[in-house]
């Protein structure tokens, strides 16, 4: 059969795509071709309230570091001095604290969750607990993979990290006992670099060792800035010389590998292969009207950023350090990377090993979101795939799966490329819905919060890494960080990433209606633990609170 009969019919000019594809560069999954006429969406989509974001154009005197160190909050570590000429911006910018970078002017009607603020950070930014509470509740966590043994190019030894560790245990029972972590940047090394403003920028590909401590904190305490050990790559410790520029690098390292893999490639690139094979479902068919919600405004939003952000001179090539064209390269090897484990939530925590840190307030959160998903799917699935056969006589749907596999992943084969059965297509439509929704709020709604103070979350980097610890000078950190203009361009960018929006609902049957309303009573209730947990913590963790996640992935 080529789909359930007993679907109500839905228009079909909700969202009409042409058939044809753009040529994308190589190893980057297929976007929709953009001809006029190929796109029909509300010019309301994207609408935003006069006043919501006034930037005067960037000038190189938005932002400037000079050497020495300012005159930093009250009982908070040194940070390099801000010129005073970084607040020359327009009228429209609010009065941002005393130190801190001035950013774009933000309406208050605009909802925004934020558990940081540009004060705390510039207050905790240089401190090992905050660097590492980012891998867990910062923009990207999903990164961090528990370390039972150290990579074979990482050569440290138990001796470095005892003033760390102390006298008591050592890096091997550490390690045992499931308390090491690592985040690894590979996916970085000799990606092409950019240029901004006839300056060459610099890329690294960093190893950074963690370790859970009887606190329950998160401490970095051991950093190599390449993935090739010797004599030019130093290990450096907390306490020593250089440990302020490494973490510095792997902030950086970790901004570019965020943006362009978890956010950009898993996020929005993924989300369009997965329209572009669901607008070719007859709208009449559950999956195109369980999965449109989540997919509504996804091809609009992706023209938007490939017109401002991946266009040559755009966003990207005037604020990172390896630009469109290393954009590029490194989605291609993210593609090639990825797996169908890391983007469903319960295999994902159980590969990093990560099931046990606690407050990680993310896989909490991300787990109780993927279960509601999970059950909701189930119940509409049931309505119109009885059994296993069901699933694999739907022509149509196994065509959107292969079309999926093939175009979406590129072949990849570590992504399922059929569904044999219900449970493989529950998981899979859980982990579409999971995606565009939860998933990218989780990567996308506090980068603001956490890039306001820039030398916290640099997009790009001015200096090579340093070959010797010596060489890692107060003044060479402050040198490497980036440009004004480039951090002007970036939090311009970073701003307004968080607006909420809705989508109607289009399963309109009494049994679906119903199945949709236990999911939303189940995601009331988690929203409920979650404001009542983070009314207790002290820095809370909001960007998987059901009430301010998008259906789908509108801006």
């Amino acid at each position: 059969p080529r789909c359930p009969r007993s679907v109500p019919k839905v228009s079909p000019d909700i969202l009409e795509v042409s058939p044809d594809v753009l040529r994308c560069p190589q190893g980057v999954p297929r976007c929709p071709q953009v001809s006029p006429g190929a796109l029909k969406v509300s010019p309301d989509i994207l609408k935003v309230s006069p006043g919501v974001l006034e930037v005067s154009p960037v000038s190189p005197d938005i932002l400037e570091v000079s050497p020495g160190v300012s005159r930093c909050p009250q009982a908070s570590p040194r940070c390099p001095q801000m010129s005073p000429r970084w607040p020359q911006l327009s009228p429209g910018v609010p009065r941002c604290p005393q130190g801190v970078p001035r950013c774009p002017q933000v309406s208050p009607s605009v909802p925004r969750l934020s558990p940081v603020s540009p004060e705390y950070v510039v207050q905790h930014w240089q401190e090992d607990a905050f660097f590492g509470e980012q891998f867990l509740s910062g923009v990207n966590p999903v990164l961090l993979r528990r370390c039972p043994r150290l990579p074979p190019n990482f050569p440290l030894t138990a001796p470095m990290v005892v003033p760390s560790l102390g006298p008591d245990t050592s890096l091997e029972k550490e390690m045992e006992a499931g308390r090491v972590f690592l985040a690894d940047y590979a996916l970085l090394e000799g990606l092409p670099t950019n240029v901004i403003e006839g300056r060459p920028q610099f890329v690294a590909a960093p190893l950074c060792l963690l370790w859970l401590n009887p606190s329950g904190q998160l401490l970095p305490v051991a950093i190599q800035l390449s993935q090739h050990p010797g004599p030019s790559s130093p290990i450096f410790l907390p306490g020593s010389q250089g440990w302020a520029l490494a973490k510095l690098w792997v902030r950086g390292s970790h901004f570019i590998l965020h943006e362009m893999v978890t956010h950009l490639l898993h996020g929005h690139f993924l989300a369009e292969a997965f329209a572009v094979a669901t607008q070719r479902l007859p709208a009449a068919h559950p999956v195109h009207q369980l999965l449109l919600p989540h997919l509504r405004f996804t091809f609009h939003i992706n023209i938007l950023a490939r017109e401002t952000l991946l266009n040559p001179g755009g966003i990207i090539d005037q604020a990172t350090s390896i630009g469109r064209e290393g954009t590029l390269a490194l989605v291609a090897r993210g593609v090639a990377a990825l797996t169908m484990a890391e983007l469903c939530v319960p295999e994902d925590i159980r590969e990093r090993g990560v099931g046990d840190i606690p407050g990680y307030h993310y896989r909490d959160d991300a787990t109780a979101i993927w279960e509601a998903i999970d059950s909701y799917v189930q119940a509409i699935v049931s309505l119109f795939y009885p059994g296993d056969a069901a699933v694999a006589e739907d022509e149509e749907l196994q065509d959107w799966v292969g079309e999926i596999f093939r175009y979406g992943v590129l072949g990849n084969q570590g992504s399922a490329g059929d569904t044999p059965g219900v449970p493989e297509l529950v998981r899979f439509l859980t982990m579409i819905i999971f995606c565009c929704s939860a998933r990218h709020a989780a990567v996308n709604s506090g980068q603001y919060d956490y890039a306001a103070w820039m030398p916290n979350t640099p997009g790009s980097l001015q200096r090579p890494p340093p070959a010797a610890p010596e060489e890692a000078t107060e003044e060479l950190l402050v040198a490497t960080m980036p440009g004004p203009a480039a951090t002007g361009a970036l939090l311009a960018l970073l701003s307004v990433v968080s607006y909420e929006g809705g989508e109607p609902d289009l399963l309109l049957s009494a049994p679906a209606l119903r199945a949709l309303g236990r999911f939303r009573s189940r995601l009331a209730a988690v929203s409920e633990r979650i404001r009542a947990r983070n009314a207790r913590l002290g820095l809370p963790y909001p960007y998987l609170d059901p009430a301010g996640v998008q259906e789908s992935i509108s801006i």
